[in-house]
């Protein structure tokens, strides 16, 4: 059974013009490249939140990223696979996403273009109010920079990198966009096998923390901004109560049969 195999009628519904709707989506991505240029010179206080992180990482007996790193190092091709799922499967697969949603499900897309725009909005303030270094800085903890030793690396010399602002590694928007996926196609798609979808959220997880990109928290600040949006966005033909107050699934549409 085709995992993109959905009833036909939530398609039918009037799509958005293409423009418009093309023009929003390329603001989204630029929004979220220009947010992480925002904040520079705030090193000293991004490494002092990276030790409350740990610190608090450890209060929550979180696994320590460093551990998982130890036990992916010594495979050199899987630490390459690693570092190319981080670096090239982030974008392409949220935009493919938001594609079959607009070709497919009108007014699915809606939803998930504004969920996402949501979060993307929501995880900027975090970035800008909580700068972070991120786990592959701290070197003196064992840390590697995984991307610079196996390649493909994302990130440039972070003394001379003025196009990316590397100190904004909470929430995980690379976890947050993943889980926004993979509850869009669960919510759209039948069978049992639309389960499947959780597969790129859980393998993202994996990958941000074994490069070194992300701690375990940024991922567990993403799903919860993205928890808070999904409350207040309403699912095709729901009405958002003013006050959150719809039941459980309702906010999360994707714990429901999908529309039929």
């Amino acid at each position: 059974m085709s995992l993109l195999k959905s009833p036909p009628a939530a398609g039918s519904a009037t799509r958005p013009r293409a423009l418009p709707e093309l023009a929003l989506v390329v603001a989204l991505f630029l929004a979220y490249k220009l947010g992480r240029v925002l904040i520079q010179g705030h090193v000293a206080t991004a490494f002092d939140n990276a030790a409350r992180v740990m610190d608090l990482e450890r209060a929550l007996h979180l696994p320590q990223e460093v551990s998982l790193q130890r036990i992916v190092l010594p495979h050199e091709t899987l630490m390459h696979v690693a570092n190319s799922y981080y670096a090239y499967v982030h974008f392409p697969a949220t935009i493919a996403f938001l594609l079959f949603m607009y070709l497919r499900r009108p007014t699915h897309y809606r939803w998930a273009r504004r969920a996402m725009a949501g979060l993307t909005g929501a995880a900027l303030l975090v970035h800008v109010l909580l700068p972070l270094a991120p786990p592959r800085m701290l070197a003196g903890l064992g840390m590697v920079d995984t991307g610079r030793v196996f390649g493909p690396g994302v990130y440039g010399n972070v003394a001379t990198d003025t196009m990316t602002n590397q100190y904004a590694a909470m929430p995980s928007l690379h976890f947050g966009w993943a889980l926004a996926v993979a509850i869009g196609l669960i919510s759209v798609t039948r069978g049992h096998w639309r389960w499947v979808w959780l597969l790129h959220p859980l393998a993202t997880l994996a990958v941000v923390v074994v490069t070194g990109n992300h701690y375990w928290l940024d991922a567990v600040v993403a799903g919860g901004l993205l928890a808070v949006v999904l409350l207040v966005c309403p699912w095709p033909g729901r009405e958002a109560h003013p006050y959150f107050g719809r039941a459980l699934p309702s906010a999360f549409p994707a714990l429901e049969e999908p529309v039929t």
